[in-house]
């Protein structure tokens, strides 16, 4: 059975999101292809549609290599990132499904139940997932899609501190969820914008280069 060149693009996206593929390592079709367990056409389709999101870069003599991001350029998909997840939750206000609140307010009671008993494991993987939980009910392809590449972008470029105050962070996750299910737009907007900037002080930058460092919180914190 082929598989599918978008299953080895996520495959391969993953991979240097994880740091398996470092900054400015080569990404040969036939070392992929063994890798994979597939053949060279749809790591070639995929290396392309990499090479588009920003994930890969093609250099004369060397073919397909991991992208070098500049400090820059992080800082920018960073910010970028904080400015859209209000929109995003201005936007489920007013469109999220009963679906939708089901799953915010299981995350929301999972996370605050886990950061009071100090289950601090967990508490990533379930932030993530209100996140995106968030940006689906938005109902806007593209911004789903904007926000999906650019949640992979700062993952593979910054390290994420723990919150300092889990509980905290939470019954700010709990406010928004209840923003979105009064249909305040405007409040959720103003909640997640406030959320963002200040977790934004939690992201270290991984990648060096010879460019100066940039305040990647814009100077707000």
């Amino acid at each position: 059975m082929r598989i599918p060149a978008h299953a080895v693009c996520t495959a391969i996206r993953d991979d240097i999101v994880s740091g398996v593929f470092e900054p400015g390592g080569r990404l040969t079709e036939e070392l992929l292809a063994r890798r994979y367990g597939v053949s060279r056409v749809p790591v070639r389709e995929a290396l392309r549609t990499l090479e588009s999101e920003g994930f890969v870069t093609t250099r004369r003599h060397a073919g397909a290599c991991v992208a070098e991001p500049t400090e820059l350029e992080a800082a920018d998909f960073l910010e970028m990132r904080m400015l859209l997840e209000p929109l995003a939750a201005a936007r489920a206000a007013r469109r999220r499904t009963d679906a939708h609140l089901k799953v915010l307010r299981g995350l929301v009671r999972l996370g605050q139940e886990r950061a009071r008993r100090g289950q601090g494991e967990d508490l990533r993987s379930l932030g993530g997932w209100f996140h995106e939980t968030l940006v689906q009910a938005s109902a806007s392809p593209g911004l789903v899609a904007l926000l999906t590449q650019l949640r992979h972008k700062v993952a593979w470029l910054y390290a994420v501190e723990a919150p300092a105050r889990p509980v905290e962070s939470w019954a700010e996750h709990g406010a928004i969820v209840d923003a979105v299910t009064r249909g305040d737009a405007e409040r959720a907007r103003a909640l997640t914008a406030a959320h963002a900037d200040r977790a934004a002080g939690a992201h270290r930058l991984r990648v060096r280069t010879s460019q100066p460092a940039v305040n990647t919180a814009s100077g707000r914190h």
